[in-house]
C-alpha cells in the first residue's frame, strides 16, 4: 500500500505540471488578444504597452515566461497578478476558498444522506411504489437545471422576494467565525438546491449497483448462514456497491471545491466559482487560470483519496 501511495503521489504532480502546461498554453500563448493591451486599459500607447510587455515578461520566448511560472508557482504559490486591478491573484481567490468550501461541503453532506438511504431503500424495495416514486422523483432532480431551481427556490422561499419567506437566499453570505447563525441560514437553500441533481444521482446509481450486488453468490451465502437481512444488506451489500459511488463523489467534490459557478452566481456566494465568472466575463485570464489551477489540484488530490480508500472500503481490492 505505501508503495502504491507513493506512487500515485508522483504521478499526481507529473499530472498537476502537465496541466500548469497546458493552462500556461491556452491563457498566455494561444489568446488573440495580447495579455499587455488587456492590462493596459483604455487608448494605451505603443510604448505604454511595450512597457507593459517588458515588465511582464512577455517580450521573452514562451519557454522561458513558462518556467518562471512554475518557480514562482512552487516556490511561492504565486499565481501571477490580475489585468483589473493588479491585486496578486493568490490574495483575490485565496479569501474566497472558505465559502465554496462550505458550500461544497455541506452540498455534499445533504446529498449523501439523501441520496445513499433513497437507493438502498429503492433496491430493497424494488418492483414496488416505493421504488417507482424514488425513481421517478431522482430523474425529475436530475432533469431540473441548477440555475432554474436556484432561481424557483429563491422566488418561493427567499426572506425577500419569496412568497413563502424562509431562508436567507441572497446576498447574506457570512464567514461562519465571524457570525455563524448567518452562515448557516445563508447556505441552506444553496446546499439544497446544490444537493437536488446530486442525490438524485447517486440514489440511481446506488440501487443499481446494489441489486446487481444482491444477486452475487457471496450475498446468497451470507443469507443461508442465517444472517439477518440488514447485516446482509448494509455490511456485505452496501460495502461492495457503494465503491463506484466513492469514485464519482471524489470526482464531484473535487469539481465543486474548484468552484460551483451557477449556485454561487445565482446565490451571489462570494466563492471561487463567481470569482471565476466574473474573470471571464472581463477577459481577466491571470484569475481564470488561477481558478483553474485550483480546481484541476482538487480534483487530483480527491483522486488520490479515492484510491487509497479503495483498499479499506471493499476487501476485494488491495494494492
Amino acid at each position: 500500500m505505501a508503495i502504491f501511495i507513493i506512487r500515485r503521489l508522483l504521478w499526481s504532480v507529473v499530472l498537476l505540471v502537465f496541466v500548469t502546461f497546458l493552462t500556461f498554453l491556452i491563457f498566455v500563448v494561444l489568446p488573440s488578444a495580447d495579455p499587455a493591451l488587456l492590462r493596459a486599459g483604455r487608448n494605451p500607447t505603443p510604448e505604454i504597452i511595450a512597457s507593459i510587455r517588458k515588465t511582464l515578461g512577455l517580450d521573452q520566448p514562451w519557454y522561458v515566461q513558462y518556467f518562471k511560472y512554475l518557480r514562482n508557482l512552487v516556490l511561492h504559490f504565486d499565481f501571477g497578478y490580475s489585468y483589473q486591478n493588479f491585486l496578486s491573484v493568490k490574495e483575490t481567490i485565496f479569501p474566497r476558498m472558505p465559502a465554496t468550501i462550505s458550500l461544497a461541503l455541506g452540498g455534499a453532506v445533504v446529498w449523501l444522506l439523501i441520496g445513499i438511504p433513497v437507493g438502498i431503500l429503492s433496491a430493497v424495495k424494488r418492483g414496488t411504489f416505493i421504488e417507482r416514486f424514488a425513481m421517478g422523483a431522482a430523474l425529475v432532480g436530475i432533469s431540473a437545471p441548477v440555475y432554474w431551481l436556484g432561481l424557483v427556490s429563491i422566488y418561493l422561499f427567499s426572506t425577500d422576494i419569496g412568497k413563502f419567506p424562509i431562508f436567507d437566499a441572497t446576498g447574506n453570505y457570512a464567514n461562519p467565525w465571524d457570525d455563524f447563525g448567518r452562515w448557516l441560514s445563508s447556505l441552506i437553500l444553496p446546499w439544497i438546491v446544490l444537493a437536488v441533481s446530486f442525490a438524485a444521482i447517486y440514489a440511481r446509481f446506488m440501487r443499481s449497483n446494489l441489486i446487481e450486488v444482491l444477486d452475487e453468490d457471496y450475498i446468497r451465502t451470507a443469507r443461508a448462514k442465517g444472517l439477518v437481512e440488514r447485516r446482509v444488506i448494509l455490511r456485505h451489500g452496501v460495502r461492495s456497491a457503494i465503491t463506484p459511488i466513492v469514485t464519482i463523489f471524489g470526482l464531484d467534490l473535487g469539481i465543486l471545491l474548484g468552484g460551483a459557478i451557477l449556485t454561487e452566481t445565482v446565490f451571489n456566494i462570494p466563492g471561487i466559482g463567481r470569482t471565476a465568472f466574473d474573470a471571464i466575463q472581463k477577459s481577466d485570464l491571470p484569475v481564470v487560470q488561477g481558478t483553474v489551477l485550483i480546481g484541476a489540484t482538487a480534483i487530483v488530490l480527491f483522486n488520490l483519496i479515492v484510491d487509497v480508500l479503495y483498499g479499506f472500503i471493499d476487501p476485494r481490492v488491495r494494492y
